[in-house]
């Protein structure tokens, strides 16, 4: 199976339900904090490092790993990859303490990064004139992973205990490990040169494409706010609502119905004007930030702002890969990891920040904080979205 001849779609299907299951294995532990800070008899803001850990880890995952994807083939590394994931999921289940579940987390997050390895797959087999819906497909099953992982580990963790959720995460892991064995198909890298050739090459495509700085940009603010959002969800439900793990959960399935607006997206963004796309997004996160700012004691409120954030969010997510992956072809994961850093470092950034403005204002200062992420997001897109081909 090769470039440009398509893609089955048993195999598109295969590489967005292994996004999706990979990528949950990150954000198991948010609805888990207040289990997890009871377990080991921490604050809050101590138990937030747990996330914070996770998504550091994917953020240094992402610049070591995925760009190794030029230069290796694909299948294999995904192979390897995994082992490594089946570890680290092991121990968090047996972590004794607040300290090792932290490494472990890191570990989880490093090397959790196969689907940033899938999104560029797909964009390379699939046709060019279908480059955009299979993103979408392969970013849709990503995405309600994401979403998903936290209604599956709210009520696993509150009639089993959040340990039981890793272990079945490991176990998971392993079936996995086994499909993509016998299916997924290979793809022989394009660079040739070294490693520390690689990462200068990186380096280099980060200075010189400014669409791709742009991308990452807006990206991290709005996965900034997002993971404002879903760090402290789990307090507000508690405090304000009295409300369990298994509630705030529930808020995942709310968001999967604006996951599944990405395969639409990725439809659109092959055919319209991608500036006037991100800007439609960056308007919809920004009205979901309004509406939280009152909704702390409405449930209705929060729901409409959980489906508005969501679709906002992955809409923009979809349109800024389809920028990056349209340039430079023979460095797509170079050009991915630029991306997905840029990502996830926002989304640290906004687990760090969240936690704190929770501790110091409540849910309105995290509102605040996630309009405020929004409002950066639209200023850089008007000064800056004439230097990207749209």
């Amino acid at each position: 199976m090769s470039e440009n001849r398509g893609i089955s779609k048993s195999v598109l299907y295969l590489m967005s339900a292994s996004a999706g299951f990979v990528v949950a294995n990150n954000y198991y532990n948010q609805p888990l904090l207040n289990l997890i800070a009871n377990d080991f008899d921490v604050s809050e803001a101590a138990v937030s490092n747990v996330p914070l850990f996770t998504q550091l880890g994917y953020a240094f995952g992402l610049l070591f790993i995925i760009p190794l994807g030029d230069k290796f083939p694909r299948k294999k590394m995904v192979m390897i990859d995994f082992i490594f994931i089946i570890i680290g999921l092991l121990a968090m289940a047996i972590a004794p303490s607040l300290p090792i579940l932290i490494i472990s987390g890191f570990i989880v997050g490093f090397s959790c990064v196969v689907p940033q390895v899938f999104v560029p797959m797909a964009a390379q087999l699939a046709k060019p004139e279908n480059k955009g819906s299979a993103i979408g497909i392969v970013m849709s099953g990503l995405l309600i992973g994401i979403l998903g992982s936290r209604f599956i580990s709210g009520y696993v963790g509150e009639y089993f205990g959040w340990r039981a959720m890793y272990y079945g995460a490991t176990a998971m892991m392993l079936v996995l490990w086994l499909l993509l064995k016998l299916k997924l198909p290979e793809l022989q890298p394009d660079f040739k040169g070294t490693y520390k050739e690689l990462m200068r090459s990186t380096w280099h495509y980060f200075k010189t494409e400014s669409p791709v700085r742009l991308a990452a940009l807006r990206g991290g603010l709005g996965f900034a706010g997002f993971s404002a959002f879903w760090t402290t969800l789990v307090f507000v439900m508690e405090d304000n609502f009295n409300y369990g793990s298994g509630v705030a959960g529930a808020f995942g399935l709310l968001g999967i119905g604006g996951a599944l607006a990405a395969t639409v997206i990725g439809k659109l963004s092959d055919r319209m004007n991608k500036n006037n796309l991100i800007t439609l997004a960056t308007v919809i996160m920004l009205l979901a930030w309004v509406i939280f700012e009152f909704s702390g004691n409405s449930i209705i409120g929060l729901v409409i702002g959980v489906l508005l954030v969501d679709m906002g969010l992955q809409s923009l997510h979809i349109t800024n890969q389809n920028i990056i992956f349209s340039r430079n072809q023979n460095a797509r994961n170079r050009i991915n990891t630029i991306y997905m850093v840029g990502y996830f470092a926002g989304g640290a950034l906004g687990t760090i920040t969240g936690a704190y403005a929770w501790e110091l204002f409540q849910w309105e200062g995290v509102a605040s904080l996630g309009l405020f992420y929004t409002i950066i997001i639209l200023i850089a897109h008007f000064s800056f979205k004439k230097t990207e081909s749209a």
